[in-house]
């Protein structure tokens, strides 16, 4: 396997996702900590049962304190630099459904700041329209207004600048390089981005969960350094596996390739075009070929997305798996399989995102949670 780079900005190459777990000294979420978890909720969303999340920081606190009647909250995020597509939203379908099953606040941050220092030609325009867009597809996946607070932080900086400054004072230079690879001709704004994105882990004084995919661990691992002295516990997190680009199994979906990724606007048709077109196939080269040896649903792209989320139920995959394996399912017919289940995900997003056009205040300003934090200062 070629080497592979994971940062918070780049992703390059095929993840070696047992090599990443030795690299960012994680652990790898095991079955007994699946079985604690799934006597708490009663089931286990599709991303825990095939393993999309499998590594974690203390997750076993997280349930010690569910299972001592603790409460705990979410936390996770967006930065706002194009379109949204499928990786971006999945994550928060599975924050979602934590936020039902375990009735928590979930904060949810905007990261507008750092998509404009670390992309050069975003501009404070492209900024504001891509924020006011990723926010509207987050609201759509159907959080619980009451209990969730969507928040920019070009907006939201004035609640958070004095605890940013107090943390500052406790982090060296020396540190943000060795953590994040920052050089000396990183902008100074970047350098000082990580202190924000660390706040939210002092929102509450209870257990922050944050469930994001791994790049973005490095953050969180200073919190960790400094929380207590802080008076507040150390970040847990769950660590998610990127959802592979349609090109194939090396890097994920970008949004600067187009043809690498589904957005979350793309009409049925796209979505047809693309699958066919682009989808990287496990299939032989001809149909007689195919038929005789069958397919690698190990490296096709198609397959791939459904085991991972649009194909929840697991006799139903299973059967996809086994008839593709053995020749009997051909590669067109297993890209028309996704391009259903994406089609009807699509369609039912994009309806529920027209809906709440109108109430994303609630979100943002107006709405119960979101009152009490533009009342605070950290």
């Amino acid at each position: 396997m070629e080497e592979f780079k994971v940062t918070p900005w780049n992703v390059e190459g095929e993840v070696d996702y047992e090599k990443l777990i030795k690299q960012f000294g994680v652990k790898k979420l095991d079955v007994s900590l699946l079985k604690r978890f799934e006597k708490i909720v009663g089931e286990l969303h599709v991303f825990l049962r095939r393993g999309v999340f499998f590594a974690h920081r203390d997750f076993d606190k997280i349930i010690d304190d569910l299972e001592n009647g603790k409460r705990i909250y979410l936390y996770t995020g967006r930065g706002p630099s194009g379109p949204m597509h499928i990786g971006h939203i999945l994550p928060f379908y599975f924050t979602k459904w934590l936020q039902d099953k375990l009735d928590v606040n979930v904060y949810i941050q905007i990261t507008d700041d750092e998509k404009f220092l670390v992309k050069k030609k975003l501009s404070i325009g492209d900024m504001d329209k891509y924020s006011m867009d990723n926010i509207l597809d987050i609201a759509a996946v159907g959080f619980d207004p009451d209990k969730t607070f969507i928040f920019r932080d070009t907006e939201y900086i004035k609640n958070m600048y004095r605890l940013a400054i107090r943390l500052a004072r406790k982090i060296t230079l020396s540190t943000f390089k060795a953590v994040f690879g920052f050089e000396n001709s990183s902008n100074v704004g970047i350098v000082f981005y990580p202190v924000l994105q660390m706040i939210p882990c002092f929102f509450e004084k209870n257990r922050v969960l944050i469930p994001a995919a791994i790049d973005q661990d490095p953050y969180w691992r200073i919190q960790r350094d400094l929380a207590e002295s802080f008076g507040y516990l150390k970040s847990t997190q769950i660590h998610a596996k990127f959802l592979p680009s349609l090109l194939g199994p090396a890097g994920k979906m970008s949004a600067s390739k187009p043809e690498s990724a589904i957005f979350l606007s793309d009409d049925p048709e796209t979505v047809k075009k693309k699958i066919f077109k682009y989808a990287f196939s496990g299939g032989q080269p001809t149909v007689e070929l195919h038929r005789k040896l069958g397919g690698n649903p190990d490296i096709d792209v198609s397959f791939q997305w459904l085991y991972m989320f649009f194909e929840p139920d697991d006799k139903k995959i299973k059967k996809i798996e086994e008839g593709y394996r053995s020749g009997k399912l051909l590669t067109g017919e297993l890209k028309q399989v996704l391009i259903d289940k994406l089609s009807e995900f699509l369609e039912e997003h994009q309806k529920r995102r027209k809906k709440i056009e109108n109430k994303i205040n609630k979100f943002m300003y107006d709405g119960k949670l979101a009152s009490e934090m533009w009342s605070k200062t950290f």
